[in-house]
């Protein structure tokens, strides 16, 4: 009785919501399956030449969600939208075909700026031709029209036919005032995601973010990669006529030639905008632009597969991971196919080991779990944003989403690096699991590249479903932080959506990504085993919108 006891003791220690030992032991059983082998093969095959690069529309897209469909039957998963695996998403390839300059003009003189040097365009607007004819040019500071930081850059002004000039990211950057927006942490109204909506929504005919790479979060070079690529967007049958005709980015000096060619300081006006109360300035300068582009109509698939529960099974708790990347693309150091090996393949193998694990549970759980490869993430978080809307299980009813992207293959780390701390009581469940792996979870050290509005998770959290974005990516075990964050640094400046994205056997280490997905499968089984709902916390922008529908 007393040994029993001591077992008991232990398993609560440990927080399993039933009082059986064996229950904890059966877990620790499952969860020793997952190993950075089977993960190593999965990746081998996702980041091969033979897929391509995985873009959506192509053959690659074709390959990919049959391997994954495979994997998911033969890890016992049924299907998640009506019999199958795949949900549809219709979506429309633009080509765009810019001039190679734009013309601006004040009263003191003209000013041609170069395509993909100076700037980039692209529009979502369904015509074949757009052409920009001598609009007015205002500066809108940074396009921010939020009511609960009482900020509006478009209070007064009119920007009907005229093209807006805005700043990347939001004030609280520039100043480091915590009581600014979210200080150095980038708040949605900092993605140029938002900009290009608000700019719609104020109905200019056109809008350009000055690009930095603090503020963005990457080189301007990730800028044009994306720019030279067609781009993909959801289907709409209004033809995004409410945006802009022009979309685009100018670089931080063609930003400084443009103001200075209108007698103005681009670096003391963007330092103006910091400051609330700020009102937009008129250029007094006119643009000229003009670009073709083409549109292609096609259906991408997600690919989702659901260990159904036992009395819970119609709530459910979502694994994602992106499955797409960029296909074959300008050549780069005499290769051309962005492989995404780490850019997702290693969150893919992370969620299909944790699948697995789950299918070695003596018992299954209480609550669903989905295994959720979305499309098109890399052109806005496209699929995500599509499932949300037309969900395998209601809202109401989804307990978490647990999001992985750009899993480094850099070892073990002793932290569990949070994106997004601090906005639900998912971050306590890290807390525990962490514990049991002898590591400390820390907030992302770069909060100012929104990170947590640049995955998947963000289309759940959205929509208010709560959240998380956790992985190791700090502290190495061995090597420390310094060692870790340059590792980091040479990565995204060598291999981010570029070809060098691919598996590399004498240099990755599995083992972190390992630790990671047996983390986020204790996480997932603590959820699914009970009745409790994680909570957003005070302050979280998506408390309400959850709370606006949950019973």
């Amino acid at each position: 009785m007393k040994n029993c006891n001591i077992l008991i003791t232990i398993a609560i220690a440990f927080g399993v919501f039933s009082c059986k030992p064996a229950v904890y032991h059966h877990f620790t059983q499952a969860e020793a399956r997952i190993n950075g082998t089977d993960m190593v093969e999965y990746i081998k095959v996702l980041a091969s030449d033979e897929f391509a690069g995985r873009k959506p529309f192509t053959l690659g897209e074709e390959l990919t969600i049959a391997y994954l469909q495979q994997k998911f039957i033969e890890l016992g998963l049924e299907p998640a939208f009506q019999g199958s695996y795949f949900q549809e998403v219709p979506l429309m390839e633009v080509v765009v075909k810019p001039a190679e300059t734009m013309h601006v003009a004040s009263e003191t003189g003209g000013l041609l700026l170069r395509n993909l040097s100076g700037f980039v365009a692209f529009s979502r607007k369904v015509q074949n031709k757009t052409i920009i004819e001598s609009a007015p040019v205002v500066f809108a500071g940074y396009g921010i029209v939020a009511p609960e930081y009482d900020w509006d850059d478009y209070q007064g002004l009119d920007v009907r036919n005229k093209v807006v000039v805005v700043l990347v990211n939001d004030p609280g950057l520039g100043t480091g005032n915590p009581e600014l927006f979210n200080g150095n942490a980038m708040t949605y109204y900092g993605r140029w995601t938002y900009k290009f909506e608000e700019a719609a929504r104020q109905g200019a005919s056109g809008v350009l973010i000055v690009h930095n790479t603090l503020g963005a979060g990457y080189p301007w070079s990730v800028v044009v990669s994306g720019a030279v690529s067609p781009k993909l967007y959801l289907q709409d049958d209004g033809g995004y006529a409410e945006f802009a005709d022009l979309e685009g980015w100018l670089t931080t000096e063609a930003a400084v030639e443009l103001f200075a060619n209108a007698g103005f300081d681009f670096h003391e006006l963007a330092k103006e905008a910091e400051k609330p109360g700020f009102r937009a300035v008129d250029l007094n300068t006119r643009l000229w632009f003009e670009m073709e582009s083409s549109f292609k109509y096609d259906i991408s698939r997600n690919v989702a597969g659901v260990m159904p529960g036992t009395d819970l099974a119609n709530e459910v708790i979502i694994f994602s991971a992106h499955w797409d990347h960029f296909g074959i693309g300008p050549v780069i150091d005499g290769d051309s196919i962005y492989r995404g090996a780490v850019d997702n393949g290693t969150s893919i193998a992370w969620m299909l080991e944790i699948a697995k694990a789950f299918g070695k549970l003596e018992n299954r759980p209480r609550r669903s779990i989905m295994f959720f490869a979305p499309t098109a993430e890399e052109q806005g978080l496209l699929g995500a944003h599509y499932y949300v809307k037309n969900p395998a299980f209601p809202l109401e009813k989804t307990v978490a989403n647990l999001n992985n992207d750009l899993m480094l293959p850099l070892g073990r780390m002793r932290d569990v690096m949070i994106t997004g701390y601090g906005q639900s009581t998912l971050d306590d469940l890290v807390e525990e699991a962490a514990k049991r792996q002898d590591r400390v979870v820390v907030p992302d050290p770069n909060p100012e590249t929104g990170m947590y509005y640049r995955a998947d998770h963000f289309a759940f959290a959205k929509v208010g479903v709560p959240a998380l974005f956790a992985r190791g990516n700090v502290e190495h075990r061995v090597h420390g932080r310094e060692w870790t964050a340059q590792k980091e640094k040479e990565w995204l400046a060598n291999n981010y959506h570029k070809p060098a994205d691919k598996y590399d056997a004498e240099t990755w280490d599995m083992e972190g990504i390992v630790e990671d997905a047996k983390l986020a499968f204790y996480i997932a089984w603590k959820l699914a085993s009970s009745n409790k709902w994680p909570q957003w916390k005070e302050g979280s922008e998506f408390k309400s919108i959850r709370e606006s529908y949950m019973p």
